[in-house]
């Protein structure tokens, strides 16, 4: 009888020592609530709807020692954020940053939760640098609802899922129906319910693995999977240009002082998810000692997806001199701002230093000069990490204006090391960075504006080969998930267009799925400060209006807004650059007739709609001028998988 006693008196002094924390957003409308007892558990809702029921979160240290669970915290400061800050090559040039904070403070760290009127985040903030052995961080939704999840491949020589290039179709399916045998990366967006959104995203990771998510099995709950610290590695894979992981440490990250921030994003309708700016927000600010005005948004002609086909031409086109005179002469007519060299310029398994013979890069850098072009070398994750300084100094004195860095194919802490290396790298040497094969944007391009642009999205380079790819849905479901995140090198612009039933995977002339004006509108619902044209210049040429409308449209804006959408459905984007208004539809497969409501007064314009035929043959369309918006208001049929523009003042 006195053993229990006792036991009851534990419990009850455990009880009381527990605490309580609530934190609104500033419209009260989001609310978290953080439980500091025997597990440290936070929970969100919206308008009084449950979205996350209490979920366990906390480090645990190499030593043992843990960052969270049972800890105690010696005080609670809360305080608000009311700020606007000028973005650097964004979708808009200001961005409201306003929350209300708590930070809890332990003996050797902190723990800050933020409530936004779109969402919540926390993160953890040590006071010395620590070794992680594991994280628990866990999304107990409080539903089994439908999502939109994009699941890795089939591993790697490891054994293990880590290994991945980041795109993915979506599977849509309820939460407890999550595939076990595959881990899911983010981000991923959940409907909710009263039309609720919630989207799953990271910020700010810097020094630290990327999370994956996995589910404990036939219910709505989720938990953070990280990759462990790589300590065997070579250079292998594709082409000998990748890092292979043959062995790994038992820790998540070694000597860190920066987590990111776990984000939930919380959107009332579909459309805000398109429009948000949540992670860039979260993100550090980049240097504002340093001059940033170097760096310089704009289009690339690009060689790799069209596969160097050129046609009447009086040379053999391919990875040679010719070739790229004539990709620059065609970027110069056009106003296009730069030509990237592809794989194939450097010798393949060597040194970035070792160019093949068929190219004269000094030759094409003054070219290129003289007819007012930058050039952007491809480059492979492996030889690049080998001999960076090298290959920056070298290129950068030639005028060499940046890299794409291809296959890094992991977020491991040392793969997330790597890309702030490079973009620091990079930047001494006054030179950009768009990393392709990558992990989803988590504000690097904030940190470091010459990292202009990420990958990380199942883009058009997949219709080269995939016969079975739906790009279509993809393209209407991607601005509510992926590029909720950030800017995507999707690879937009293709002139040969296909129905459903007509398309063909085709690697050497390949097509796009959908409408001319699906593939126009494309450059203003995507992000992407850095955007190619992926076709071949000859088909350009062969079609001066859409070209004409490709090279002028600008890549960053000052103010962006999301008019309307249906996730997996539709989408319209309304754009601003200067006094310009760029409005872009695109459609899924079901024809549909909408009406968009113009942001602002706006005069006559000029539109690319759907053509009459274009349900049969795609790349029909009609550029139409003098529209009256006097209404403000414009009706917009859709055909399947079609697009339209609008540009006015």
């Amino acid at each position: 009888m006195k053993k229990i006693l006792v036991l009851f008196a534990l419990l009850a002094a455990f009880s009381a020592a527990a605490k309580d924390y609530t934190l609104l957003s500033p419209d009260g409308r989001l609310k978290i609530d953080i439980r500091d007892g025997a597990t440290l558990t936070y929970s969100v809702s919206y308008n009084g709807t449950a979205l996350i029921n209490p979920s366990e979160i906390g480090l645990t240290l190499e030593d043992g020692t843990l960052y969270g669970p049972g800890t105690r915290f010696t005080k609670a400061i809360r305080s608000s954020r009311d700020q606007t800050f000028q973005a650097a090559l964004f979708k808009r040039s200001e961005v409201q940053d306003k929350c209300n904070e708590l930070r809890l403070r332990a003996k050797d760290f902190d723990l800050v939760f933020r409530a936004y009127n779109d969402g919540a985040a926390y993160r953890y903030e040590p006071k010395k640098a620590i070794t992680v052995k594991s994280e628990k961080a866990t999304f107990r939704f409080a539903d089994d609802w439908m999502a939109y999840v994009p699941y890795t491949g089939n591993g790697d020589n490891e054994g293990s899922q880590f290994y991945t290039s980041f795109e993915a179709p979506y599977q849509h399916h309820k939460l407890s129906e999550w595939d076990r045998e595959h881990l899911v990366f983010l981000p991923i967006t959940i409907e909710a319910a009263d039309g609720i959104r919630v989207c799953l995203v990271e910020s700010d990771l810097l020094d630290y693995p990327g999370m994956f998510l996995g589910n404990d099995g036939g219910t709505p709950n989720l938990y953070g999977i990280f990759a462990e610290v790589p300590t065997v590695t070579d250079r292998d894979g594709y082409n000998k240009l990748q890092r292979i992981v043959h062995k790994r440490a038992d820790v998540i990250a070694q000597d860190t002082k920066q987590l990111p921030w776990r984000g939930i994003i919380v959107a009332a309708e579909d459309r805000q998810l398109a429009q948000s700016d949540f992670v860039y927000r979260l993100a550090t600010p980049a240097d504002q000692s340093k001059d940033w005005s170097w760096v310089k948004p704009g289009k690339v002609a690009w060689d790799w997806w069209n596969d160097w086909n050129l046609y009447g031409v009086d040379f053999e086109a391919g990875t040679n001199n010719e070739t790229y005179k004539y990709y620059i002469d065609f970027a110069a007519s056009k106003g296009i701002e730069y030509v990237i060299l592809d794989e194939g310029w450097s010798i393949r398994g060597k040194s970035l230093l070792d160019v093949v013979p068929e190219i004269d890069l000094d030759l094409l850098c003054n070219y290129a000069k003289e007819k007012g072009v930058g050039l952007i070398l491809w480059a492979g994750c492996y030889p690049f990490m080998e001999d960076m300084e090298a290959v920056c100094a070298k290129y950068s004195a030639m005028g060499i204006k940046g890299w794409k860095i291809d296959f890094m194919d992991y977020d491991d802490q040392l793969m997330v090391q790597f890309y702030r290396r490079a973009a620091e790298t990079a930047a001494r040497y006054g030179m950009m960075c768009d990393f392709h094969g990558a992990f989803k944007p988590t504000g690097l391009h904030r940190t470091y504006p010459n990292v202009i642009n990420f990958e990380g999205v199942y883009g058009l380079e997949n219709l080269k080969w995939n016969q079975r790819a739906d790009e279509v849905t993809y393209d209407v479901t991607i601005p509510f998930v992926r590029l909720v995140a950030g800017p995507a090198d999707y690879t937009q612009g293709a002139m040969r267009n296909a129905t459903r039933a007509n398309f063909r995977a085709v690697n050497s002339e390949p097509m796009s799925q959908g409408t001319r004006c699906h593939q126009l509108a494309e450059y203003v619902v995507f992000d992407a400060p850095l955007t190619m044209l992926c076709d071949s210049p000859s088909n350009y040429l062969q079609e001066p209006e859409c070209t004409d409308f490709i090279a002028k449209i600008p890549t960053v804006w000052d103010e962006t807004i999301a008019l309307d959408g249906k996730i997996g459905e539709y989408v319209v984007m309304a754009r601003r650059k200067g006094d310009t208004w760029y409005i872009g539809a695109l459609n899924g497969w079901e024809a549909r007739d909408i009406e968009i409501t113009l942001p602002v007064a706006l005069k006559g314009g000029i539109a690319f709609q759907d053509g009459a035929n274009a349900h049969r043959a795609a790349r029909d369309y009609k550029r139409v001028t003098g529209i009256d918006l006097s209404s403000g208001k414009v009706k917009v049929h859709l055909a399947p998988g079609g697009g339209y523009v609008l540009t006015a003042r």
